[in-house]
């Protein structure tokens, strides 16, 4: 065998013997770590510890991760078996753990980029949900450059003033078919994130070659670029599990990181740092889940000390909401795989058989406590049963009998699904970077995205959209939940536009803003002044909002699609549709202006992505991205166009309750420039706005937007380019 992939094949049973002991108090090998010069592994533990609150149970060995996850997969099948589904599992059914006592252990809308050293410079940042909690994105500007990463290249742009823009640097990092989509900028530091593998071996059962086994990475790169042209990496790290999301709160960078579960061998995610192995502690909840996924919550400061790391097993979380304080992480309760068979059996024994007569019930009885019989045979029989009984019922009574069956399973399977079909709320406090697990919830229906949680002082809230399948189709509604610090429900509203689901949330203060649709809007405004929400007012109106975006404290724009009932009575959608909503009423919401643009071939990235919306009251501009064919966007053919389609941004103002047109900036696709996909971004510095699309800067005039003062491309030159030093020093 050739010596280096031997050496990589014993290096990685060492990692994997390593993380075997690595939770294990008694073992001498814990404060180990790998030193390139002593060539021997080292791992490395966080002091900070979550204290075991609310049913957090942290493991104590490795041995007992994988003796939880054997036992789990095995009496979830059980319990599932035995008991009705989507009913409360009782402590006594849920997976025993022995655990040792540890008597010792402790527990915007838009916004400038923090830490900016430009803070007399007017700009913008940015489009965030909430103040002072900064999100990722692949461009960032400090009021003086634009920070922007594609496919593995980043470039920096010195875009002010306008006249002078320029090309600063343009490098690519040392990574393979990547496409960095995530940075965060502090002060003169560049968070970058990008994705990876990594490669453990493990010998299977009976066999005696070790074999690689892959699993998801997520890098987190902190750059120095106060030296514009000379960037240095100050810090790398190496997060096991796939990315989620990320958000930045001052200086602390906080990163959630999920990996699958491997059930017989698991592997524990750890972080890389340098040459130091990193393990976070492992915690568990008492309520068990039917499939298991790792996740991490990282917390990091932008100078490159880690501050904490926890790993959780839960669900697969794929929506987060950040406050200034806490974490919400959240995800869809999963069904077990056998659940529609249990279901199936459950439905007939709960529902079916005690509407028979009451000799059919008895004579099933019989045949259910048959301990000689199989289930097929039992079945047979109680089939036999039925069709002896359908035979001797007249017709009339027997429609009427299937008729209430049929009633009865419908309330049954309406019921049931509403109860397995929750959303699961994890609470984390954030502590300046020291994680503290707070609680956690379940509520009814699934979230739509992050704008459907928010927090206020103690409180949060949370809309969600339920359904229920049955035969002959499914309905949905909308419903409000209110929840105190420690997750306790003490306030919902239910059932809101019975048949639609949520299109859109926007939260502001003591109100909620939704929006609902099946073949009209409804708008509803809804009081969150007390515990119990309420709705104050509602307007329905042809179309719906994908998104809503605050203008002022009495106005809120939405931005969807048109929509007219076509001859066979269903719904078309049509153009893109921006509305003004006047809320100063909230008793009688009104619609005060509305814009369409072209027809249902029409497109904006606004529709489903937020950072896309450049909107600013004080700079009197809203910025929107528009694809199109130019006849369906503009309603003619330009003359003397040698384009068939037109990318751009269209550019309004505001006169009170209305929006007037500014003008609009095309993005043409040129062959001559090599143009890449990137997606759509406005901005404005001081006064001038600018505009990014598919490789292309374009900085217009905020007070005359046909004035073009400058145009930088940044899509691919041919050239050749530098690649940054990726050893940190």
């Amino acid at each position: 065998m050739d010596k280096k992939i031997l050496a990589g094949i014993i290096a990685g049973i060492i990692i994997v013997v390593a993380m075997a002991f690595s939770l294990n108090p008694e073992s001498p090998e814990k404060s180990q770590s790998f030193k390139p010069e002593e060539n021997i592994l080292v791992e490395e533990k966080l002091p900070i510890t979550l204290e075991e609150k609310d049913g957090l149970i942290k493991f104590t060995s490795y041995d007992e991760i994988k003796e939880f996850l054997k036992d789990n997969q095995n009496q979830q099948n059980n319990f599932y078996s035995r008991s009705k589904v989507g009913g409360p599992m009782m402590m006594e059914d849920a997976p025993r753990v022995a655990l040792e006592s540890s008597p010792d252990m402790v527990m915007t809308t838009e916004s400038q980029t923090a830490g900016s050293d430009t803070s007399n410079t007017d700009f913008s940042g940015t489009n965030v949900q909430v103040k002072n909690v900064d999100e990722p994105d692949y461009i960032k500007t400090d009021g003086k450059y634009f920070y922007i990463v594609n496919q593995n290249w980043l470039t920096i742009v010195d875009v002010y003033p306008a006249e002078n823009a320029k090309v600063v640097l343009k490098i690519a990092l040392d990574i393979e078919q990547q496409n960095l989509e995530n940075i965060f900028l502090n002060g003169d530091k560049l968070v970058i994130f990008y994705y990876g593998s990594s490669q453990t071996y493990e010998i299977p059962q009976y066999d005696f070659t070790p074999y690689p086994i892959y699993t998801p990475k997520t890098f987190s790169t902190i750059l120095n670029v106060s030296d514009k042209e000379n960037p240095k990496i100050l810090t790398k790290y190496e997060v096991d599990g796939g990315y989620v999301n990320s958000r930045m709160i001052e200086n602390i960078v906080y990163l959630v990181t999920n990996s699958g579960v491997d059930y017989t061998n698991p592997i524990l995610p750890r972080i890389m740092e340098g040459s130091s192995i990193i393990l976070p502690d492992v915690y568990r909840f008492p309520n068990p889940e039917t499939y298991y996924t790792f996740n991490t919550v990282t917390a990091f400061d932008v100078s490159g000390k880690l501050l904490t790391s926890e790993t959780f097993l839960m669900g697969y979380s794929n929506t987060i909401y950040v406050s200034e304080d806490n974490l919400y992480i959240t995800y869809q309760k999963n069904l077990p795989y056998n659940y529609y068979d249990t279901m199936s059996k459950d439905r007939f024994f709960d529902v079916v058989v005690p509407m028979l007569p009451k000799d059919a019930q008895d004579k099933i009885e019989i045949i259910q406590n048959d301990v000689t019989l199989d289930a097929n045979t039992k079945w047979t029989q109680v089939s036999n049963l039925l069709q002896d009984i359908y035979n001797i019922l007249p017709n009339d009574e027997k429609e009427k009998l299937f008729t209430q069956i049929q009633i009865a399973l419908e309330e049954y399977d309406s019921k049931m699904q509403s109860d397995v079909s929750k959303t699961v709320i994890h609470k984390i406090g954030l502590d300046e970077g020291n994680l503290k697990y707070v609680a956690n919830s379940e509520v009814p229906g699934y979230v739509l995205n992050q704008f459907s949680m928010d927090e206020s002082g103690n409180r949060f809230r949370i809309a969600t959209t339920s359904e229920s399948f049955w035969r002959v189709g499914f309905t949905s509604s909308s419903n409000v939940y209110v929840l105190d610090e420690n997750l306790k429900q003490v306030g919902s509203l239910t059932e809101i536009a019975p048949d639609e689901r949520i299109y859109s949330a926007r939260f502001m203060g003591d109100k909620l803003f939704l929006v609902t649709f099946k073949q009209i809007d409804p708008f509803f405004v809804i009081d969150l002044s007390a515990d119990s929400p309420k709705i104050l007012g509602a307007l329905k109106i042809p179309g719906f909002s994908n998104y809503l975006q605050p203008y002022d404290k009495d106005h809120i724009i939405g931005i969807g699609r048109d929509t007219k009932v076509n001859e066979w009575g269903g719904v078309q959608t049509n153009g893109v549709k921006i509305s003004m909503f006047d809320v100063s009423d909230f008793k009688n919401p009104k619609e005060t202006d509305t814009i369409i643009i072209g027809d249902n071939s029409v497109d904006s990235e606004a529709l489903y992505s937020h950072k896309s919306l450049l909107l600013n009251k004080q700079k009197d501009v809203m910025s929107i991205p528009i694809k199109g064919e130019i006849k369906a966007v503009f309603g003619e053919v330009k003359t003397g166009s040698e384009y068939i389609y037109w990318n751009g941004f269209f550019v309004y103002g505001f006169n009170n309750n209305e929006f007037v047109k500014k003008g609009s900036i095309s993005h043409y696709t040129d062959i001559n420039y090599n143009s890449i996909y990137m997606p759509a971004r406005s901005m404005y510095i001081e006064d001038t706005l600018y505009t990014v699309m598919d490789g292309s800067i374009k900085m217009n005039d905020l007070t005359n937007i046909s004035n073009e003062i400058n145009q930088i491309n940044i899509g691919s030159t041919g050239g050749l380019i530098p690649y940054i030093d990726v050893k940190v020093p």
